[in-house]
Formats: C-alpha cells, structure tokens, sequence
C-alpha cells in the first residue's frame, strides 16, 4: 500500500499545472471562509468589549436592552431592591452611554463614557500610567489607550477637553481586554461624575452589577430581579444575548454567511472540476495498474490520498495566508477586528473534509469503471 501511495503522489505532483490550480482552488476557498468568518466572530467579540472589561457576573438591565450600547435607564429603587435580595454579595450601578467632547483644537469626538460605582469603582480599568484613585479629583476622567486613543489626539496626564460645558481632565491612562466596535475612545469616571455631566432621561442607572454570595444563588437572584419587572443575565448569557442580535436581527449574519457560502461552492466548484479532469487524463495510468493487478480498492485509496493530500494542503495554505494578512491588517489599521478563533478554522476544516469527499466521489466513479481492455484497444 505505501508503494501505491508513493505512486499516487507522483502522478499528482507531476503535472505541475494542475496540481497548481487544485492548490490555488482549495486554498482560496479556505482563506475566504476564514477571512469572513474571522471578521464576523471580531465584530462579535469587539460588541461586548464593555462585558468583557466590566467582568461582572451578573448584569441587571430593562428587559428591552438588545445590546451594551443601548442601554435603557432604570430608576433609583431598583438598585436598592436588588441590593435586598437573599444570595447577593454586593451591587453597584453602571452608567454607560455616549458623549461629544470638544477638544483642545476646536474638533468634536463621538466618545463612550463609563461610570463607576463611586465607592467601589467596580469594573475599572487596568491603570498605565497614573493611579485610578485620581479619578476622584475635580473633573477627572481616565482614558483607555487603545485604536482609538489617537482620536483624542492622544493626549498626556493632565491634558484638557471640554464635554457639554464642563471642563474634563485626564488623570489616568489605562488599558481594557477589548477594544470597542463602533471606533469611538472610551473614558471612564465616575458614576455621579457621568450623569452629572452627561444629558440624560429621569433614570440614570444603565446597568446593575452584581456579585452573588455563590454560584447556586445567581438563579434566586434572576427570578427575584424579574418579579421586579427587570431582567439578570451572567456575564456569558448577555454576551450571548448580544451576540444574537448582530446574528439574526441585523444583517450582518446574513452577509457572512452568503459570503462563506459563495467561497465553499467557488471552492468546491473549481478544486472538482479540475481533479475530475486530473483523473480523466490518466484513466491510461489507472486502466495500465489495474491491468497488471491493481485491486478496485488500491486505485480507490489512490484517489483518496491525492485529494485529501490537495485539500488539506490548501488548508494550511489558505489558514496561513489568512493569518499572514489579519496580522498585517492590524499593522496597518490597529482597530481591525478580525480573530481567528477555533470555531472558524474547524468550520472551514469540515467543508474542506466535504471539497475532497466530493472531488474524490466523482473521481472514484470514473477510475472504477475503467476497463483494462478499452484502455489497451485505445
């Protein structure tokens, strides 16, 4: 078997040309499945960046909150409320919204606002330069150093800005696990600090966090927090409730995945076509095997090693050239999102495992119907 084998590959490497296109074929499919799926599971994980970074175990929130961004207000009481439910260590309120701060130049920049608990500054970030205890002073914000850190012209300890009418400092510089999706800076304050600042509606309160006292309790606390008429999500189950939202109820699912359905079929389309021409070209060599006593089953392992050798051959290709190009897009364009993630290189490993099944099944057919005779009498 290992000669047949042998065999088997130098039929495939010999002719250059169409072992070329097979690679060429397989290996673009890959690097588009990748590639999209990549940047869809990037926008994913950026559109909790403010879960992740907060790291709380439990979020209350209005049960009409689709994701982080569109956080609705809740009033004073509920906080209290939750503070009295059995099971819950502590909780503290989350202020998170956008603002329009104007600059030492005169220039305007969107920006996302956090604002801590006063007391605990539950959630706050990992300091860089400064200390967190001096977002306490008088108009103090912490800036995160991220993509969008050159958007606030990057500024030094104690540089300025103004938003709406007050006077704002920097007093921190820190980082976060992730940066945000919408390309905005993020500034962290406190919690009075930000609805002070900041216009809002009658209830300030954007999200309660919570800590339960343990991991059995978070279900009393979800039921007790929806008898208030208000919803408890763990930090995972709003990760996912935000995920949801970009997969079904925008078209961002449905774009990638048309996309990662065009690349499999353009990937399918050209890697069959041109192995089934490849085994159409030496059915001469497979009819001259099986006329010496190559068994059915040789010639089929044959097949089966060329095409899986082609396919996973242009997986590694499209997975490195993938990979090449993401890192040097982040070069290029820090706030680009893609990742790649498990999930994607074992979605794009199936549906090379179904290109090389295919591609062998229509080879297989053809080789095994050959007759030693008609390739002699030709």
């Amino acid at each position: 078997m290992i000669g047949i084998l042998r065999l088997a590959f130098k039929l495939l490497v010999n002719d250059s040309a169409k072992f070329t296109a097979l690679l060429v074929g397989i290996t673009f499919a890959v690097f588009l499945m990748v590639e999209m799926t990549s940047l869809f599971a990037g926008i994913l994980d950026r559109s909790s960046s403010t879960v992740i970074n907060v790291g709380a175990k439990v979020w209350v929130m209005d049960p009409g909150v689709q994701t982080i961004a569109s956080s609705i207000g809740m009033p004073d009481y509920v906080l209290d409320a939750v503070r009295s439910i059995d099971g819950v260590k502590y909780a503290v309120p989350l202020y998170s919204g956008g603002a329009l701060v104007k600059l030492r130049d005169g220039r305007y920049q969107a920006v996302t606002v956090i604002g801590l608990d006063d007391t605990s500054l539950f959630g706050r970030p990992m300091m860089k330069q400064g200390r967190i205890e001096d977002i306490y002073a008088e108009n103090g914000f912490v800036v995160i150093e991220d993509a969008e850190f050159v958007k606030l012209q990057s500024p030094k300890l104690g540089s300025d800005f103004e938003l709406n009418d007050h006077r704002g400092v920097v007093v921190g510089i820190a980082t976060v696990a992730s940066s945000g999706l919408f390309g905005s800076p993020t500034l962290y304050t406190t919690y009075r600090r930000a609805i002070e600042y900041i216009p809002s509606s009658r209830y300030t309160t954007s999200y309660i966090l919570v800590e339960p006292k343990s991991e059995a309790d978070i279900a009393h606390i979800k039921q007790a927090v929806k008898e208030l008429g208000y919803v408890a999500l763990t930090k995972q189950e709003f990760m996912k409730s935000i995920s949801d939202f970009y997969k079904y109820e925008t078209g961002l699912g449905t774009n990638i995945l048309l996309m990662t359905v065009i690349s499999f079929v353009v990937g399918l389309s050209i890697s069959g076509q041109t192995f089934y021409t490849f085994i159409l070209e030496n059915l001469e060599k497979f009819g001259a095997l099986k006329a010496i006593g190559a068994k059915s089953h040789e010639l089929v392992a044959m097949i089966l090693f060329q095409a899986t050798f082609t396919a996973l051959t242009g997986y590694g290709l499209g997975i490195g050239l993938c990979a090449g190009l993401i890192s040097l897009a982040r070069l290029r364009i820090p706030d680009y999102a893609a990742m790649i993630t498990y999930g994607n290189l074992l979605l794009a490993f199936v549906m090379v495992i179904v290109i090389a099944a295919t591609s062998s099944y229509m080879g297989v057919r053809r080789v095994l119907r050959i007759e030693p005779f008609d390739i002699f009498r030709g």
